[in-house]
């Protein structure tokens, strides 16, 4: 994991989303949207913990861990996954598809271009 996304599982293994916030450097109602979620599933701790909430948030790091290694950055990698239109998958942006419990069809594009192929 990139230092800039250490710090952002705490002491029981959950992800803080007022650590990824941060270092993405939006709020959390901008977090929880681009997750498709409500912005209570980030402020309520009930809510947060959950087991939908938790998924959403791994399956965003896993994807904006694999595009900052050649984005160069968590900005640009965040850039990429709010703004970018994947053809091959309907020309719907990252965020889109995870907000819609695609991220599964993220990451096999992403393995795939990893692996040498087309875009």
């Amino acid at each position: 994991m990139s230092a800039e996304l250490q710090g952002i599982v705490d002491q029981e293994g959950l992800l803080a989303a007022d650590a990824l916030v941060a270092e993405l450097r939006i709020t959390k109602r901008e977090l929880a949207q681009a997750l498709g979620l409500s912005h209570a599933a980030l402020i309520r701790k009930d809510r947060l913990r959950s087991v939908t909430t938790q998924q959403r948030l791994r399956q965003t790091v896993e994807i904006l861990k694999r595009i900052e290694t050649w984005a160069g950055s968590l900005s640009a990698a965040w850039s990429w996954y709010r703004a970018y239109p994947i053809a091959a998958l309907g020309d719907l942006t990252a965020e889109e598809l995870v907000a819609q419990g695609r991220a599964d069809d993220v990451r096999a594009y992403l393995a795939h271009i990893a692996e040498g192929g087309y875009a």
